[in-house]
């Protein structure tokens, strides 16, 4: 449930800090920019429905297969959230900068040229985006893949969405509390250490279907100070790949991860220094 609530919360407040911008930049301009606000939230519209969609075709096409290949599907859908959360990580850390500027320069064309439909493209496409990627990580975490969904996964939902517009509040203060930047630098890690659980689990999946080898099994044994099959080790084991008792490849692939994204953060890194360097 911690998993569900966290990815709904960290999705939806990158969500609503686009469709804050499109609405404050509309809402404060002059008569002509406010006519793009229907505009505006018929993009969200359209945006929910297109995740909503894209949800239901996720379950409807994993149900469609037999037991061994859902199995496989399913994991490879481990992986493929792991992959997007590190992407959006690193996208997140590249464009964070320059997000309001672009955003408010497309806008000011829109404006210009009474075009409202790159208002509506502009919100659906940000909504979609986020709800998509909301789906394909739910999915990955097992939310709906039995068929059904547990009021504990829906409620999760709910919070989270509620977290979410509660953060924005914050956020929209004037940075008192928290900034943007402290904000986005401390869930940067959450959700990294989110995609090494995703990592884990995917490993534990092709462990068990004999793809990969577990080479030693267990390397150690560390369930006396914490146990990963009890609440806090299971908590604890779902949002940062820990194992009570890992087998080796376990830990290598949790090093090799960690090594990749070292790599791909120092190189987002770089190429940002390179982008805002004078000319």
């Amino acid at each position: 449930m911690g998993q569900v609530l966290f990815v709904v919360w960290r999705e939806s407040v990158e969500a609503l800090l686009v469709i804050g911008i499109l609405y404050a930049w509309l809402r404060n301009g002059d008569k002509t920019a406010r006519q793009g606000l229907p505009y505006l939230w018929l993009g969200v519209g359209i945006g929910l429905l297109v995740a909503v969609a894209f949800g239901a075709a996720l379950v409807n096409f994993s149900e469609t297969l037999s037991g061994e290949t859902q199995d496989y599907f399913q994991a490879a859908m481990v992986w493929i959230a792991a992959v997007l959360i590190v992407q959006m990580v690193l996208w997140m850390r590249y464009h964070g900068g320059t997000l309001k500027q672009g955003i408010e320069a497309s806008l000011q064309k829109s404006t210009q040229n009474a075009h409202w439909w790159g208002v509506t493209l502009l919100a659906a496409l940000a909504v979609a985006r986020e709800g998509s990627e909301t789906v394909i990580f739910l999915y990955g975490l097992g939310f709906g893949q039995a068929g059904y969904i547990l009021p504990m996964h829906l409620a999760a939902v709910l919070i989270g969405f509620g977290l979410a517009l509660l953060t924005f509040y914050l956020l929209q203060l004037g940075g008192k509390l928290f900034s943007w930047r402290a904000f986005f630098r401390v869930t940067e890690m959450m959700l990294l250490f989110l995609a090494a659980g995703l990592v884990q689990a995917g490993v534990d999946k092709l462990i068990d279907k004999d793809i990969l080898p577990a080479l030693i099994d267990p390397l150690w044994n560390t369930s006396a100070l914490l146990d990963d099959s009890n609440a806090a080790g299971t908590l604890l084991a779902a949002l940062t790949g820990y194992r009570a008792y890992p087998s080796l490849m376990n830990v290598l692939a949790y090093l090799i991860y960690w090594a990749v994204v070292a790599w791909l953060v120092r190189r987002t890194q770089q190429c940002l220094t390179v982008k805002n360097r004078p000319a």
